[in-house]
């Protein structure tokens, strides 16, 4: 049995919605945010004291989108994985990539810079800054979008997934407002799916018996 370790609202969404868009069997254990403080029990399970962390048998794992890839290319085959045999094999490589190293990142620090930090270490600055620099890159997925359902292959992939987490985080730290037409629409797609409402149901289902108050944090 898969067991995934997740917060509310957190990157660790990004594996749960793989895990339902896959059927796949998984338990999901809630934690407080930030785990490291909230539940310092959890530091022997992972040292590191972050989420996502996902433990398949021997297998352990703490990077979201990693996690997704691991899913879909272990318990496949799966449309959610493109092939190395694939021409679109190369830009869902990129856009798995992307959606961490160049979307999420600065989001945290917009999240950190406005909420998360006591009150007197906030920093309007950095937090607008980095807001702008997430709206920039954002363009490419404006331009992927354009003429496009999905970032690529002509299909739903786990790219879409795990970019899809940072526009649901993007709206949970009040970016959304500035999308383009084209994200906006790409992301109203993305929350139609039965996969993202099944994850939402078992996200707030799993809060609600674990006794665990939702809380969005990155």
């Amino acid at each position: 049995m898969i067991t995934l370790y997740h917060c509310d609202g957190a990157r660790s969404f990004r594996p749960l919605w793989m895990l339902e868009e896959m059927g796949l069997p998984y338990e999901l254990k809630m934690l407080p945010f930030p785990p490291r403080v909230f539940a310092k029990e959890y530091l022997a399970i992972n040292p590191l004291g972050t989420i996502p962390f996902m433990i398949d048998g021997e297998t352990k794992m703490t990077e979201s989108s990693g996690i997704c890839y691991y899913l879909g290319t272990k318990y496949g085959p799966t449309p959610l994985v493109v092939g190395q045999d694939d021409p679109a094999y190369g830009a869902f490589l990129n856009w798995m990539y992307f959606s961490d190293a160049t979307l999420t990142f600065p989001q945290t620090l917009v999240l950190r810079y406005s909420q998360l930090e006591p009150e007197e270490r906030r920093n309007p600055q950095v937090a607008g800054d980095y807001a702008k620099w997430f709206l920039g890159r954002l363009r490419a997925v404006e331009a992927a979008t354009a003429n496009a359902e999905t970032l690529c292959a002509g299909r739903f992939t786990a790219a879409d997934i795990v970019n899809g987490y940072a526009l649901r985080l993007a709206g949970n730290i009040g970016l959304a407002k500035d999308f383009g037409p084209n994200v906006a629409a790409y992301w109203a797609r993305l929350q139609e799916r039965d996969g993202y409402q099944r994850a939402i149901a078992a996200e707030r289902r799993a809060g609600v018996e674990q006794n665990v108050a939702p809380r969005i944090r990155a």
